[in-house]
C-alpha cells in the first residue's frame, strides 16, 4: 500500500471529529516528519504513522490503542504500520524501534508545548523558549493529565537530551504552522 498524508488524514476524519485531537494527531505528524528527515528516514511514513496514532482513541479511550490494528487493517495498512501505531502504549512489551521510540517521545510532548504556547500572552510558537517550557515542567497543576515521566524517559530513550529535543519538537511545531496545510485546523486553536 502507497503510504500518503492525505489518504491518512481521509482515514483519520472517519474516527475523530474532536478538533482538539485532530490538532493534536497533526502536531505529532508534524513531529514525526521532522525527526524522520533527521535520521534519514521516510518522512511521509513516519509522519502517517504519527498522524494516526491516536485514530482508535476518540471511540474507545479506555481501550486505545487497541482498536487501531482492526481499523487500519479495514484501509489497507499492513502489520508493519499497525504495530507501528500501536507502539506508543505506555505498557508496550517489546523494545521499540527508532520510529516507536519517536512516537512515544512526542506524543506527550506535543500537546504539552502546545500547552505552554498558549498560556503565553502571544500564543505563539515562534518565541517560546526551551527554558519556558521546562520551567512548567516543574509545575505539576500545569497540564496535569501530561505525563512527564514519559516525556523524560523517552528522550532518554531516544538518546537525546531533554532540553535539545524539546527545542527540536518546539522548532518543528513553529515552521508548520506557518504552511498552508495546517491553517484549516491550526495547531494553536
Amino acid at each position: 500500500m502507497q503510504i500518503s498524508k492525505q489518504q491518512a488524514w481521509q482515514v483519520l476524519n472517519q474516527y475523530v471529529t474532536s478538533d482538539v485531537l485532530l490538532r493534536h494527531c497533526l502536531a505529532v505528524e508534524i513531529a514525526m516528519r521532522a525527526y524522520a528527515a533527521k535520521f534519514n528516514q521516510d518522512p511521509e511514513y513516519w509522519s502517517t504513522v504519527g498522524l494516526l496514532h491516536d485514530v482508535d482513541f476518540e471511540k474507545y479511550p479506555e481501550e486505545h490503542p487497541a482498536h487501531a490494528r482492526k481499523i487500519l487493517m479495514a484501509h489497507g495498512y499492513d502489520d508493519e504500520f499497525i504495530t507501528n501505531v500501536e507502539s506508543h502504549a505506555r505498557d508496550w512489551p517489546k523494545e521499540r524501534t527508532i520510529l516507536q521510540k519517536t512516537l512515544l517521545a512526542v506524543d506527550e510532548l506535543t500537546g504539552f508545548i502546545i500547552a505552554c504556547a498558549l498560556v503565553r500572552p502571544d500564543k505563539s510558537l515562534e518565541n517560546l523558549e526551551v527554558k519556558s517550557v521546562m520551567k512548567k515542567m516543574k509545575d505539576k497543576a500545569f497540564a496535569r493529565a501530561v505525563n512527564r515521566e514519559t516525556i523524560i524517559n523517552s528522550a532518554l530513550d531516544m538518546g537525546i537530551d531533554l532540553k535539545e529535543h524539546i527545542g527540536f519538537v518546539t522548532q518543528a511545531l513553529s515552521l508548520a504552522v506557518k504552511q498552508p496545510e495546517y491553517q484549516e485546523i491550526p495547531l494553536i486553536g
